[in-house]
């Protein structure tokens, strides 16, 4: 908070773009730097041979240089995300077949990982491919490119932005306007409310369930998936309505990353609704490329399958993302037979049975979502196994896991208020314009109230989920 209210002080004595600018590059820096400095060299690298690359694509739209920006940024990303990952499995084969193959893992592949990596290196690979299909043409500047791959509200973990949605906003940066600030400051202290009082209240109980998989029956199972379910909706919506918020403080208008997912009647429309920008990257960049719906169903349905498995295991290293996005795959799979199946027997939108698929639509859609978190967030695939296998009536449990009444409470109450949050936000949407005319001493002292609540009651500080993806 000292950080940005000192970024927000230097960028109000700004007297002219050009400073404007200077301010939110170099406190974009800092900001990244903050954590290691030494990743802001291999940020620099990154930045600068990608701005070659789209210098050269943006004058021949060259298949050829495209092909080198792909390479040269899928391969580092698979470098320093995924050779651990590579390399664990070649050992785990190895012990499971008795053979010393490979010999010793080495240490030197237990680094770090870059924090955003996966983010800023989605955004320059958008900016590259829109070049080459004809669908960016405005000219970015060195600095103006910059500031879209380090600007820093989005650049750790999302939204994920096409240039044409943020190039042009860093490129016209205004001063500061009172509307704004007081709409930022409200959807920037909405979010924070969703990270420190329900996601970092949640964090500690899934912890505690997910690192006992063995103790865990049939409910407790389900409640596990349940705690986790919410903790990582607050976590991730919360960041990405704090990132909104701090960007909209200086005019920059960033995309909804998230529309209430849990309130969904389907896979598909959870995720047009989850991770939004995420979602629509993956369909434009990849699922399009790899030939879409133009090719016949059974294309279709593998082309989703294969974006589905590269987008969980963008998420991480590990063979539960990557079983996570296979169910995901899967889901979506069933849907479109299911749909298709529908539509050959003329089962009519309107008609009873179109509105008995839709009324069940709902409770299954989080009954599949609430299981593939449990691949997610356990630590190894044996523990999602144990627990995904409790889930279906299959526990042997030996123990029990106390689960204290008012944090059930808190569980349950947490899942209501994700339903009920869209009639929430228009009711706070018709009360906005009421809210800015209170005076000042009414809505200061409404916020010192939020302040005081959240330092009482908000849980342990945690991390962000998605700063290690």
């Amino acid at each position: 908070m000292l950080f940005f209210a000192v970024l927000l002080l230097f960028y109000a004595g700004a007297r002219n773009y050009r400073e404007r600018a200077a301010v939110i590059l170099v406190g974009s820096l800092i900001f990244y730097a903050s954590w290691k400095p030494v990743y802001l060299i291999l940020l620099g690298i990154s930045v600068s041979l990608n701005y070659l690359i789209y210098s050269g694509l943006s004058a021949t739209r060259s298949k050829r240089l495209l092909v080198a920006g792909l390479v040269l940024n899928l391969g580092f990303l698979g470098i320093v995300k995924y050779l651990g990952m590579a390399l664990d499995s070649l050992f785990g084969l190895e012990a499971w077949l008795d053979m010393p193959f490979f010999g010793v893992p080495p240490a030197w592949v237990d680094w770090a990982l870059p924090l955003g990596i996966s983010f800023y290196t989605f955004h320059m690979l958008s900016v590259m491919i829109d070049v080459y299909r004809g669908e960016w043409t405005h000219r970015i500047s060195f600095r103006a490119w910059w500031l879209y791959v380090s600007f820093f509200p989005h650049m750790i973990a999302g939204p994920i932005l096409r240039a044409s949605e943020l190039v042009e906003q860093l490129e016209n940066l205004q001063p500061l306007k009172a509307a704004e600030l007081k709409l930022g400051a409200l959807i920037f202290m909405a979010g924070l409310i969703k990270k420190v009082l329900f996601a970092d209240n949640l964090a500690p109980l899934a912890d505690e369930l997910f690192g006992r998989p063995e103790a865990l029956d049939f409910y407790l199972a389900w409640f596990a998936a349940t705690v986790f379910a919410l903790q990582i909706y607050f976590d991730f919506s919360g960041y990405s309505e704090m990132a909104i918020g701090l960007a909209l403080m200086f005019g920059v208008v960033l995309p909804r990353n998230f529309l209430h997912p849990y309130t969904s009647r389907s896979l598909r429309e959870f995720w047009q609704r989850w991770h939004i920008t995420l979602s629509r990257w993956l369909r434009d960049y990849l699922y399009i490329s790899l030939g879409g719906n133009r090719h016949g169903k059974s294309r279709n349905l593998a082309n989703l399958m294969i974006t589905m498995l590269l987008g969980g295991l963008w998420h991480g290293a590990a063979w539960t993302f990557v079983f996570w996005g296979f169910l995901h795959g899967a889901y979506l799979v069933l849907h479109r037979l299911l749909l298709d199946g529908c539509s050959r027997m003329g089962v009519l939108a309107g008609s009873i049975p179109s509105r008995v698929l839709s009324g069940l639509g709902w409770p299954v859609t989080l009954v599949l979502v609430w299981f593939a978190w449990v691949f997610f967030r356990a630590p190894t695939f044996q523990d999602a196994w144990v627990i995904s296998s409790a889930m279906l009536g299959m526990a042997d449990t030996m123990d029990t896991v106390s689960v204290r009444s008012y944090m059930q409470m808190l569980v349950w109450g947490s899942l209501l208020l994700t339903l009920v949050e869209p009639q929430i936000e228009r009711g706070l949407k018709s009360g906005l314009q009421a809210w800015t005319r209170l005076h000042f001493s009414l809505r200061g002292t409404a916020y010192a109230g939020l302040a005081l609540m959240l330092i009482f009651f908000g849980g342990s500080s945690q991390k962000f989920i998605y700063f290690d993806f």
